[in-house]
């Protein structure tokens, strides 16, 4: 039987890259994207070695970004799941920013984390009716069920995000679509690392489990809520906080 094939969106780095591996690992075909790291892009697909099955270059941040990578995607063979993992964070005061500055940060915002992961869904649903079922995974953030101080454009699209894969996951339940979510807290990624370096011992201290989350553990999530093991499972959004946050 072929290997189902999982396109990974931002799979150059983070938690993208270690799905994009672990999903490897898990017998699938791993459709890399990127939208500006070249060189990182090309060392996940030479880690994913014959697990590789395409490596696509689209910026997220325009209407169209959504189509283009789709197309390229199904150009090259079929798609049986999406892991919507590209995001951007990028902190603004609500009250103190310049009308310029907090409608800048929220339209991009919004773009790349909810318009273009809502715009893939769409087109993945639309082939996944036609193959008879499908997957979509959806990266998350612990922010979007409990909020952060200025972040309020990122807490809200990934709130939006976790109730789209809850809605979608009911409404699409008869067609053999399912959908999940993982909303990590703090992870040592790139995106962490301002914070990390400022208030680890803060961050820390808020963590029970004592340490904040790898790559490794998203990614090994992600593969489970992906695998035959969560067949009976859909509209599950799984916290990966170290026990640091409940709701």
């Amino acid at each position: 039987m072929e290997s189902p094939r999982v396109l990974v969106t931002g799979s150059s780095r983070g938690i993208g890259r270690a799905i994009a591996l672990e999903l490897a690992q898990n017998g699938w075909k791993v459709a890399v994207h990127y939208s500006q790291d070249d060189e990182s892009a090309r060392r996940t697909l030479a880690e994913l070695g014959s697990a590789a099955a395409g490596m696509y270059k689209v910026q997220l941040s325009d209407k169209e970004s959504a189509t283009k990578l789709w197309s390229l995607a199904t150009a090259d063979g079929p798609v049986n799941a999406l892991v919507n993992n590209a995001g951007i964070y990028r902190p603004v005061s609500f009250a103190n920013a310049t009308d310029s500055e907090f409608w800048a940060n929220y339209e991009y915002t919004m773009a790349v984390n909810l318009d273009t992961p809502v715009r893939l869904m769409r087109l993945a649903v639309q082939t996944f009716k036609q193959q008879g079922s499908g997957k979509i995974l959806n990266v998350a953030s612990r922010v979007g069920f409990r909020g952060e101080a200025n972040a309020s454009p990122y807490s809200a699209s990934k709130a939006a995000l976790i109730n789209f894969t809850r809605a979608l996951a009911v409404e699409l339940s008869g067609q053999n679509i399912r959908l999940f979510g993982i909303a990590p807290g703090w992870v040592e990624t790139a995106m962490a690392r301002e914070g990390m370096d400022n208030r680890l011992e803060q961050i820390l201290r808020d963590i029970p489990l004592g340490r904040m989350a790898t790559v490794d553990d998203c990614a090994k999530t992600a593969a489970f809520l992906l695998s035959p093991g969560a067949e009976y499972l859909s509209g599950n959004v799984i916290d990966i906080n170290g026990a640091s946050y409940f709701h």
